[in-house]
């Protein structure tokens, strides 16, 4: 919300005073004196008008978690394990999640309660590869990399997928670079030669990498260099 909205929207100022408390550089946005009309307030902010504290701001809380097969990408399901019953953090139904994964598939999971910086990590503009390592029933061939670098038609949605790279790493095992999450898209992409996906695992969305040292079901806190790399 830009600020000068904000401020207005509160019923101790008017508009004429809002525009006096910017011109006077009374007010504050996490410490830093704005007269920005246009500045934004998010609800981590902290708004400040000289030292009267408007709105304190929640903490952003951002987690990185290797995801156990087995489990639900899901805030709540009343069959199965979510991911966020393996979190011991409080209030967990402010948190949600930036990229699912299938029920099966482990690997690289992040969790938070920061809307603008999960959209910035999944939507496919921002084209941040998602890395994948997959085993497969039948041989995988050169031809794949071929078919999968020009991209596939899904008619489902009537679309075809954004090139993305193959790179074999034995008969029937391979890394695969994504810049999409479409429904089950990897396996439909291997479905398209007949070829059944035995194991999932995601290794990395962008620039942050799962932790070699978290096994299946542990998590941890991003570190504040991991969450401005998004």
């Amino acid at each position: 919300m830009r600020l000068d909205r904000f401020l207005s929207n509160l019923p101790r100022f008017n508009r004429q005073q809002v525009r006096l408390l910017l011109v006077e550089r009374r007010v504050r946005i996490d410490g830093q004196i704005v007269s920005d009309p246009h500045a934004q307030v998010r609800e981590f902010s902290r708004v400040e008008v000289d030292d009267q504290v408007l709105q304190a701001g929640r903490p952003p809380r951002y987690f990185m978690l290797h995801k156990p097969p087995g489990c639900v990408s899901a805030t709540r399901d009343p069959q199965h394990p979510t991911v966020l019953d393996l979190l011991d953090e409080p209030d967990k139904d402010d948190l949600h999640i930036a990229g699912r994964l299938d029920f099966n598939t482990t690997g690289l999971m992040l969790i938070t309660n920061d809307g603008s910086w999960s959209r910035r990590l999944t939507q496919p503009q921002t084209k941040l590869p998602k890395v994948y390592y997959v085993e497969t029933e039948q041989p995988i061939t050169a031809e794949y990399a071929v078919t999968f670098a020009r991209g596939l038609y899904f008619a489902f949605e009537n679309l075809t997928t954004q090139p993305a790279e193959l790179l074999l790493l034995g008969p029937r095992s391979a890394r695969l670079s994504i810049v999409e999450g479409r429904y089950h898209q990897v396996k439909r992409m291997f479905g398209h030669f007949d070829n059944k996906v035995l194991r999932l695992h995601r290794e990395c969305m962008g620039p942050l990498l799962l932790d070699a040292e978290l096994e299946p079901g542990q998590y941890r806190a991003l570190s504040p260099e991991e969450i401005q790399l998004i």
